[in-house]
């Protein structure tokens, strides 16, 4: 059941969403993606052209290039990162957004984009070769260290700093995800303490011991926020179970590990819907819903976190089955769109298609087929 229900999310991936948005989601002219697409695969304008949506489209495209030789992708990824280094590095930094006639609109530094830098170009590097990409991430890494690290610990939101911003796990998990691609792309020592560094971040501030839960929002000094501290986000549990896996391969440590096991355990007891899904948002303290809609990337970092965690294949696969039926039978629609957002009963929203989002469905199914041919005999279509 798994390898058929694979078959059929490899091609309405690679077949359908990512060509669509290769045809249609990309400009011609320039080479930068769109913030966001109607059903119909026309452009969406939202008054903003984000860098972090420009970066996770040449991830995307770069990681897919990777899997699968696609010329007319990898045609396209040069342009893409030439129109993001022109275009968003000013002042010799990173700025947050342009207007949709590509003048500047946001000239804030933002950290969960410049996580999504080092990602992006991470794997640029790793399909092109182009010695660019590590001379912007060499930046990105010194601008962080030298501008938004706290003295209480972690990064700022944005630079410039307002030192009374409320502070999130969010951005670090994302940095986190992207200097474990800087150090595998380049072994570079700087990016291995790095990674180190956030983990550590995450027992000492993030991981909330009485509850066995990960907690978002907290002032200053690291202490819950007196008004957002208890919202919970059971995606994120699954996101971070992933990534101390992957942290495990470059930093070895059973703390992380163990983490991660009492992640899963918190996330697939509380955040699990009874009528399929994930909850976008739980109370940390009484585990009870606060947000029973489900948006699509909570599933795909359960799909993610599945293909990690140490249980039995048994239940590994029937979890993944389940997940990917669910995934199947309420989000993915024809031509490669997807349902955003569902309501309480499953129910879809109506609601356009980010240009953000397919980074998350392209990694949560590209792990589960990449864990299906290593051990349960699935054979890729190419």
């Amino acid at each position: 059941m798994l390898n058929s229900a694979l078959l059929s999310s490899q091609s309405f991936l690679f077949e359908e969403l990512l060509n669509n948005w290769s045809r249609y989601g990309i400009n011609k002219e320039d080479g930068h993606s769109y913030e966001s697409m109607n059903h119909n695969w026309t452009n969406n304008p939202l008054g903003r052209v984000r860098l972090l949506t420009q970066c996770r489209q040449l991830y995307t495209f770069s990681h897919a290039c990777q899997i699968k030789s696609m010329p007319e992708w990898q045609a396209q990824l040069t342009p893409l990162f030439d129109f993001i280094v022109s275009h968003y590095f000013i002042e010799d930094r990173w700025i947050f957004s342009l207007n949709d006639d590509l003048s500047i609109k946001d000239k804030h530094s933002d950290a969960y984009a410049l996580a999504f830098v080092l990602l992006s170009f991470s794997h640029y590097y790793a399909v092109t070769n182009d010695d660019r990409a590590l001379k912007f991430m060499k930046k990105t890494h010194r601008f962080l260290l030298e501008n938004m690290q706290s003295e209480s610990g972690g990064f700022f939101e944005s630079y410039p700093v307002d030192i009374k911003q409320v502070r999130r796990q969010n951005p670090h998990m994302h940095l986190l995800e992207g200097y474990i691609a800087a150090f595998e792309a380049t072994h570079d020592e700087e990016y291995r303490n790095t990674v180190q560094y956030l983990l550590s971040l995450s027992l000492k501030h993030f991981y909330h011991k009485e509850t066995k839960t990960l907690r978002e929002f907290f002032s200053t000094d690291w202490s819950l926020d007196p008004e957002t501290g208890h919202q919970v986000e059971p995606g994120h549990h699954f996101e971070w179970v992933w990534l101390l896996f992957q942290a495990n391969k470059i930093v070895p440590s059973l703390e992380y590990t163990d983490l991660a096991q009492q992640l899963w355990l918190t996330a697939t007891r509380y955040g699990l819907a009874e009528n399929g899904g994930i909850y976008n948002q739980i109370d940390g303290n009484t585990y009870q819903p606060l947000d029973k809609e489900k948006r699509i990337w909570p599933i795909t970092e359960y799909l993610k976190a599945i293909t990690v965690m140490p249980i039995g294949k048994e239940e590994k696969v029937d979890r993944l089955v389940k997940a990917i039926n669910f995934m199947q039978q309420y989000y993915l629609l024809p031509n490669g769109r997807w349902n955003e957002y569902l309501n309480e009963d499953n129910s879809a929203k109506d609601f356009p298609l980010p240009g953000t989002s397919d980074y998350h469905i392209f990694l949560g199914l590209t792990e589960v087929i990449a864990w299906a041919k290593a051990n349960n005999g699935f054979q890729s279509s190419f």
